[in-house]
């Protein structure tokens, strides 16, 4: 065996945790020199920059290469995939977006959850992890981006018909609230189609250059911008941010569904003033209720949410025009807040690599359920197993988790009239019976199956 064989089959033993795979047969190795002296060089080329386990691949095959008998120096250096130009046909309608390889909304259904902020937040996270970023805010009658941060410069001009954006701590910003109010002053007073005309021109025209994330915040609900935005630019994915309250889960799961007919991925969940954290005793008071988060879980397999926890000092530090994580790097909170950016980063490569190991659902009429594995392998869950392990509101009690359902009500000849994806991780169906608010992870049909 060449040296430069066994080099690769020792780094074939080293597999992408969220691609599933190799890293020799993703592609990743590149520029891959050796000498007779026994020196290795070789670049790990990533998926992104902003590759949260970046250093743990740099250290894993260093290892690997070392154990090789006859290696007398290792250097491995680190690298992203370069965004290939006109990669998407719709950016070619959004000359300031055509170098911004992803874009992640940050949506609610309900206003005051904290959405801004934690779109703020995130955005200096991803930054933190080494991508390169940008904030949209896109609400015109509210916008937030000028009160959570605190550019010196604030003043908006053009080149080459593209709108500059503004800059703060290396990240690149865009708002209505940063452009001129004119001599009249006072809050934006428009019609729906004209606020879409706007949004439109400022996030198309305003040169993002090349950005690896460009985080929109989003206003909330489920109206004319949040439909335009989401026809008019491919978003990777969407993070939705809630609050523990019973009204809050039934918006979470509005804005679920309005994404996954779009056909935009929801990829986090964070529920903002989740708990309050006691100084004296150290305990977790749960002010505003609990269980919501965990429903989502449950009912739509979401397995990215997150708890951020009532604390003043995100409130002062965001009125002040600094992101907490800017304020306290090595703090608490920004630890919470990067545990979110990396969730995102790996769902985001997933989505573009592949790497979502999602079984196909069908039915089979004398069979029953059928989950086809990505290796091939089928199992096969009963229909009538599966219509009484519904748990949509109205077959579980929502407060309690009581069961509604009677199992003696389903026949046991009942049978899916339609199967359908329901974003990353669950599948919905309607049943011959009529019912049709079942939403099944995909893990619970797994578990039913044999």
């Amino acid at each position: 065996m060449s040296r430069e064989a066994e080099i690769l089959d020792q780094l074939r033993s080293i597999i992408d945790p969220d691609l599933g795979k190799d890293i020799v047969s993703l592609g990743f190795i590149k520029n891959l020199r050796h000498d007779e002296a026994g020196r290795v060089s070789f670049t790990v080329e990533l998926t992104t920059p902003a590759c949260p386990i970046k250093e743990q691949f740099k250290t894993r095959c260093e290892e690997a290469i070392r154990a090789l008998p006859w290696v007398t120096a290792v250097e491995v250096a680190l690298s992203a995939r370069a965004r290939e130009a006109g990669a998407n046909p719709l950016l070619a309608r959004a000359p300031g977006l055509e170098k911004v390889r992803h874009i992640i909304a940050v949506s609610s259904c309900k206003g005051g959850v904290g959405k801004s902020t934690t779109a703020v937040n995130l955005a200096y996270s991803l930054a933190r992890l080494g991508g390169r970023i940008g904030i949209f805010d896109a609400d015109v009658y509210g916008p937030s981006l000028p009160t959570l941060v605190s550019p010196k410069n604030r003043e908006l001009f053009m080149r080459n018909e593209l709108i500059q954006p503004l800059e703060f701590e290396g990240i690149r910003l865009m708002s209505f609230g940063f452009v001129p109010a004119g001599p009249g002053g006072g809050a934006a007073i428009m019609r729906g189609p004209m606020v879409t005309q706007v949004i439109n021109q400022l996030l198309t025209t305003t040169e993002w250059g090349e950005l690896d994330y460009l985080v929109i915040d989003f206003p909330p609900g489920t109206g004319d911008i949040q439909l335009t935005l989401t026809q008019l630019i491919p978003i990777t994915a969407a993070v939705i941010v809630t609050t523990p309250q019973q009204l809050s889960f039934v918006d979470v799961v509005k804005g679920i569904q309005m994404f996954d007919k779009l056909k935009v991925p929801t990829v986090a969940v964070v529920e903002n003033m989740s708990y309050f954290l006691c100084p004296d005793n150290g305990k977790k008071y749960y002010v505003f209720g609990q269980g919501a988060r965990q429903k989502l879980i449950d009912q739509f397999g979401i397995q990215n949410s997150f708890e951020i926890p009532l604390e003043p000092e995100i409130s002062r530090l965001s009125d002040s025009g600094t992101p907490v994580v800017l304020a306290d790097p090595d703090g608490r909170l920004a630890k919470l807040y990067l545990d979110i950016a990396s969730s995102v980063v790996r769902e985001v490569a997933r989505i573009e690599h592949g790497g979502l190991a999602r079984p196909k659902v069908s039915f089979s009429a004398g069979r029953g359920i059928v989950l086809t594995l990505a290796g091939g392998e089928e199992r096969i869950a009963a229909p009538a197993d599966v219509r009484r392990a519904c748990r949509c509101a109205h077959c579980i009690e929502e407060f309690s988790g009581r069961p509604l359902l009677d199992p003696a009500s389903v026949p046991d000849n009942i049978y899916p009239r339609s199967i359908t994806p329901m974003g990353n991780y669950a599948v919905a169906i309607s049943w011959s019976d009529g019912h049709s608010s079942s939403i099944y992870p995909y893990d619970q049909l797994l578990k039913l199956a044999k």
